[in-house]
């Protein structure tokens, strides 16, 4: 079936439906989620098991083993790796990638749920948890209040802020860094025990038994039923205090008189510095499939209401990954358009016709607009992925209408009506516009079904250049026949001297003219086109010699301006010990330009992991200015340290890139004494990390030695270290 003929008969079935594709697709772009990067699923699964006071050798033997055990037999498990330190066992289960997280997880509960009689009576509840790799924070805040104590500004997280922002649209949770927890204190004496004759465990035993709520049945009240409910929880400090204990004498006291009863907080086990001073933080993190802008957009609104009815309370923001994410967007859609118009400009060019340019130009939104609406159906974000992909695409959604629209001009040349034109016309390009467009379609669709975890990434890049490659055929054979039928008159042809062979056509083909010609040189006879073969081998060879001396890399390094680092101490540092070396790390690197704010989280590990002799350090550089970037003048000044002249501009952006501030700090930080600094890289973690497995520890330290040895001496490594 000729469909562009049927499309140019019937012109009011082909209009409608690519109105009803605009209408949807513009409705899908404005409801896709803007997000970095495209959302990802891999099925890792957590099981964190605490025992206060066990030692490391003792969590290993009776915790961390049964557990390995246990999910070692999940069906689709592929790596089991786990990390023991005082007190708190974690291991972490790989899955296979197709099997699906929310089945891993259950699994693995299934699998602890049946060994859990088998382990220590001493733990706390295991705890299982997915992994999301995507799952850092997108903003973080820090609070500031001159009449509010710490513990104070962290119940006014806990309390206020928690509430405002959790169950909003798209916030997936907030976590509090810093402050400390409210904890009611109670402080036997001795002496006073020993006068009354009761222990501290028995009193601790009444205290259990008495200060719950229990339920105790129902009772009938007339016609209707009633919940009967013991109600023995002390509601207030005063209340707890006055609680009576039973002696063995057969008296009575009040908790009060065998000790103190105050109302106080934990232990602090982690910290928040923000440029030196101690502050209390609160971290925003969106949902799987949210969308960063949007979530930022509700943040900002709960918050701003919050500063309202609390003036006392200063919500400073610290990082904010989502102006990367909007930045992307905005070059994206910018440079969309631009390309999009330049390919309107070079049809024109090369037509010499606004008739023709137009109907070719209207491929680039009937094309492209409704190939959101696939990617809002497949669950496609819009990110720096599905925008190269549409990047891309761009010059080649207008190839099938050019195509298209220049042969129906040839066939107006030969004296046919544009209506009859158009007929024949796409009746004869018809089979060569298709088998071009599916060849490219061939090309692209496999990408979208790499296996791993860089299928998941390119899964929205092939698609999306398929499907709108696809509409621009759809195009080509309806409306791009149809639109010149009824749009292009006799004079859009041109005449046979419009369209003769211009100096450069001709200038191209005498050469080519010359390739198939045979040169003499005496009695030898040498074929040119065995010339243009040779060249062509020259060529590829060079091509692809500087082909090998790019770097490669999964993404392209780029200037965030946020460097992190992260920060272990020697074993059996204590959280105050860490606190004052994280002061000296701020007072090391302060000073270094273009630093605009040091975030300090202390007791914590990159990966969120407890650890009081680990700190992250984040630093936050100012904005970079791409016009001034080492661009020498004459207020330009030395860094200390660098060796390098860099401008210094008032109300001027960064000068400087990130890498070289990386270096200026890591050079500064060597002279920290008793610490182990390492970058890491955007995603919160280690750019290559190697799994060493021996059969005994002795096996295990000489084979890391060694291996941490070797990769220490490559001139393309920095940072190496040893964990576990």
């Amino acid at each position: 079936m000729n469909f562009s003929a049927w499309s140019i008969r019937n012109p009011i079935a082909p209009l409608l439906a690519f109105v009803l594709l605009l209408v949807v697709g513009w409705q899908s772009f404005n409801a896709l989620p803007i997000t970095r990067f495209p959302n990802i699923d891999i099925p890792l699964v957590a099981i964190s098991i605490v025992q206060p006071g066990a030692s490391p050798s003792e969590l290993e033997a009776q915790v961390t083993k049964e557990i390995e055990d246990a999910v070692a037999g999940i069906t689709g498990a592929k790596n089991v790796i786990s990390t023991v330190t005082d007190g708190v066992s974690t291991t972490v289960v790989e899955f296979r990638i197709e099997v699906p997280t929310d089945k891993a997880v259950q699994d693995t509960k299934d699998a602890i749920d049946r060994i859990r009689g088998t382990l220590p009576g001493a733990i706390e509840p295991p705890t299982v948890t997915r992994i999301d790799v995507e799952g850092q924070a997108i903003l973080t805040f820090a609070l500031k209040a001159p009449d509010k104590t710490f513990e104070e500004l962290s119940w006014f997280v806990d309390d206020t802020v928690k509430r405002a922002l959790q169950g909003r649209p798209g916030v997936g949770r907030v976590d509090r860094y810093g402050g400390a927890d409210r904890e009611v204190r109670v402080e036997l004496d001795s002496a006073k025990l020993d006068s009354f004759g009761i222990t501290a465990g028995s009193v601790s035993q009444q205290l259990s038994a008495t200060n719950t709520n229990l339920g105790s049945g129902r009772s009938e009240v007339g016609a209707g039923e009633q919940a009967i409910r013991t109600l023995g929880d002390a509601q207030t400090v005063s209340g707890l205090a006055s609680t009576t204990i039973s002696l063995p004498s057969g008296r009575h006291v009040a908790l009060s008189d065998l000790g103190t009863v105050s109302d106080t907080y934990e232990e602090l086990r982690s910290f928040s510095r923000l440029n030196g001073e101690p502050v209390v933080t609160f971290a925003v993190f969106r949902a799987k499939g949210a969308s960063d802008v949007s979530v930022k957009a509700t943040v900002t609104q709960q918050l701003d209401a919050l500063r309202a009815a609390h003036p006392d309370v200063q919500i400073l923001p610290i990082d904010d990954q989502v102006y990367f994410t909007q930045g992307n967007y905005d070059a994206a859609i910018d440079t969309l358009l631009e390309g999009a118009l330049l390919s309107v400009i070079v049809v024109f060019l090369f037509l010499r016709n606004w008739r023709a340019t137009l109907i070719s130009a209207v491929a680039l939104p009937l094309s492209a607009i409704p190939t959101f609406w696939v990617m809002d159906s497949l669950g496609f974000s819009l990110n720096l992925v599905s925008f190269l992909a549409l990047t891309l695409a761009t010059g080649i959604l207008v190839d099938d209408a050019i195509v298209e629209i220049e042969n129906i001009a040839r066939h107006i040349r030969m004296g046919k009506s544009p209506y009859r034109a158009a007929i024949e016309a796409a009746d004869e390009i018809g089979l060569a516009v298709i088998a071009t467009t599916f060849t490219i379609i061939a090309v692209f669709v496999p990408v979208s079904f790499m296996g791993g975890i860089p299928g998941q990434y390119f899964e929205q890049f092939g698609l999306t250049v398929a499907f709108s490659v696809f509409f621009s055929l759809m195009v080509a054979r309806l409306i791009t026949p149809m639109m010149a039928a009824y749009l292009m008159t006799s004079r859009d042809g041109g005449t046979e001297e419009d369209h003769r062979d211009g100096a450069m056509m001709r200038g191209y083909l005498r050469l080519i003219a010359a390739t198939t010609t045979t040169w003499r040189f005496g009695r030898l006879k040498l074929g040119a086109y065995y010339v243009t073969l040779i060249g062509a081998f020259v060529a590829f060879g060079i091509s692809m010699y500087f082909m090998l001396q790019v770097p490669g890399s999964f993404l392209p390094p780029e200037d965030s301006g946020r460097i992190s680092i992260s920060v272990e101490l020697p074993p059996g540092t204590t959280l105050n010990e860490t606190d004052k070396v994280a002061s000296v790390i701020y007072d090391r690197i302060k000073d270094i330009d273009w630093i605009d704010q040091v975030f300090i989280l202390g007791g914590s590990s990159p990966t969120g992991e407890l650890d009081i002799r680990r700190a992250t350090v984040t630093v936050l550089l100012d904005k970079l200015d791409h016009s001034l970037l080492l661009k020498l003048s004459d207020a330009a000044r030395q860094i200390p340290g660098l060796g390098l002249i860099v401008p210094k501009v008032e109300n001027k952006g960064r000068t400087l890139p990130q890498d070289v501030i990386e270096a200026e700090i890591f050079t500064r930080l060597r002279t920290v004494p008793d610490i182990r600094a390492i970058k890491l890289n955007d995603r919160g973690a280690k750019d290559i990390t190697f799994n060493v497995l021996a059969p005994n520890d002795e096996a295990l330290t000489e084979a890391v030695t060694r291996l941490e040895e070797a990769l220490r001496g490559d001139p393309l490594l920095a940072n190496v270290a040893a964990e576990g």
